[in-house]
């Protein structure tokens, strides 16, 4: 069986059982699981999949579906890293402020940090503040909240009513979906709120988002294109992707 008739099953399974397992595939198929799951990384990149552990499952117009951090911490690591060293470009100079979100993105963004980087950082992620306190030339403020299992971020009122009280120079931001037409997207109504104050505190913001979040929404839109200045991505992004963001005005880097 060819590469195109495999994934065109993949794809029928898709939508007749709303997702597939790699091990039955596999073994229906008469190909290796590695063979399954490139498949699946490719009908990911085309709209029509949404990778989970051991499978994928359908992807429906708009998400609204969240995975967890432990899931999302393993994919597209080599991306995640890449973006993070060429985000590293847009820090202020020695004596700026950052406001860094929560994700797994921003936190790859955080391990790449000079360890005598001499800025004032703020954050609602709870694994971030700990990934930001390592760098201990950092005057680190962390805005508290009701933490978020799913994101280790914290949300709520306090959440952003505290960051209305911060202006910073960047704001770091990481998104489930990003598309012309709706902007910045996630899942959660608290997140998206916390979000968008995180945008609304800095004066530049700088998107950290691996290319499967490209021409992806989610039900919560927390942020417009008109609001982002970089788009920081890998370089596996389709150009027409990366094409429609900057005719929409948005500065694209690919890592």
């Amino acid at each position: 069986m060819y590469a195109a008739e495999r994934r065109a099953e993949l794809a029928r399974r898709l939508t007749a059982d709303g997702r597939v397992s790699v091990a039955e595939a596999a073994a229906d198929l008469g190909v290796s699981g590695e063979t399954i799951r490139r498949d699946l990384a490719a009908l990911e990149r085309h709209g029509a999949a949404r990778r989970v552990h051991g499978g994928a499952v359908a992807r429906t117009a708009v998400e609204t579906v969240e995975l967890d951090l432990a899931e999302r911490e393993v994919r597209q690591a080599e991306q995640k890293q890449a973006i993070a060293q060429a985000a590293l470009a847009q820090l202020p100079g020695s004596g700026g402020s950052i406001a860094v979100d929560a994700g797994t993105t921003t936190g790859a963004f955080v391990d790449a940090l000079p360890t005598d980087l001499s800025l004032l950082a703020v954050t609602h992620g709870v694994l971030t503040a700990a990934q930001l306190a390592r760098v201990g030339s950092l005057d680190l403020h962390v805005v508290g909240g009701h933490v978020r299992g799913a994101t280790g971020a914290a949300v709520g009122a306090s959440t952003v009513e505290g960051y209305r009280e911060v202006g910073v120079d960047v704001a770091f931001v990481g998104t489930n979906g990003l598309s012309p037409e709706r902007g910045l997207t996630t899942p959660d109504f608290a997140e998206a709120a916390v979000k968008r104050a995180v945008v609304g505190a800095a004066r530049r913001t700088v998107v950290l988002a691996d290319s499967t979040k490209l021409d992806a929404d989610h039900v919560v839109t927390f942020a417009r294109l008109a609001e982002v200045d970089v788009l920081v991505t890998d370089a596996g992004a389709a150009p027409d992707d990366v094409n429609r963001l900057r005719s929409a005005g948005v500065e694209v880097l690919l890592a």
